[in-house]
């Protein structure tokens, strides 16, 4: 039997990680604007990966939702503990590593972070926090579903926001100047950003 005063505990016990490390890697609690808001809807805004949801927590959503069908694709008969254990360790894991100067230096190479300073914590916890929500929407629904779910997100995120997690982790891997011309055509500071370098 499910003790979910104990899966509570661990969820609360991964963001009390979060908040401590970046606290001490030197992120800000929240906005360095001093305001908290529900919802950035543009990815160029000043306040994107700052307050409580934008874009990119799509791609966190996405990432929960992806735990359950991968998993039981790979190890059919893997226990709720095991698929609980993996939400947890890869949804603190992202964002700390995403918070490392090597991870923070590779967005940074691409033209549409150029200037990312990484998240707040509020920002970063609430990720966390919407990855767990995927988690959990993922292991209740049958596994197609949830593959319809995530094509849905990623392609509203990709062409609404002109990004998503498919294509971060793309960009990460490889600077692709048509996928980054592309992205670039929906910037209102386009002319101000250093141009794509290729070889």
């Amino acid at each position: 039997m499910t003790d979910y005063r104990v899966l509570a505990l661990a969820t609360f016990l991964g963001g009390l990680l979060i908040t401590s490390t970046l606290w001490f890697w030197g992120q800000p609690l929240i906005c360095t604007c001093g305001e908290i808001d529900l919802w950035v809807g543009s990815i160029w805004s000043s306040g994107n990966s700052q307050h409580i949801a934008d874009w990119y927590t799509l791609s966190h959503i996405v990432h929960g939702l992806m735990i359950a069908p991968l998993a039981r694709l790979v190890f059919p008969k893997i226990s709720f503990g095991a698929l609980f254990a993996i939400a947890i360790s890869t949804g603190t894991a992202w964002e700390l590593v995403e918070h490392t100067d090597f991870v923070l230096d590779q967005f940074r190479d691409t033209t549409i972070n150029q200037g990312y300073i990484g998240d707040s914590v509020l920002n970063a916890v609430s990720d966390y926090v919407f990855m767990m929500a995927g988690f959990f929407v993922g292991r209740l629904l049958p596994s197609i579903v949830t593959l319809i779910t995530i094509v849905v997100l990623e392609l509203t995120a990709a062409f609404i926001a002109r990004d998503s997690l498919l294509l971060e982790a793309i960009m990460l891997v490889h600077r692709f100047e048509v996928i980054e011309n592309w992205q670039q055509d929906a910037n209102p500071r386009r002319d101000t950003l250093t141009p794509l370098v290729t070889n």
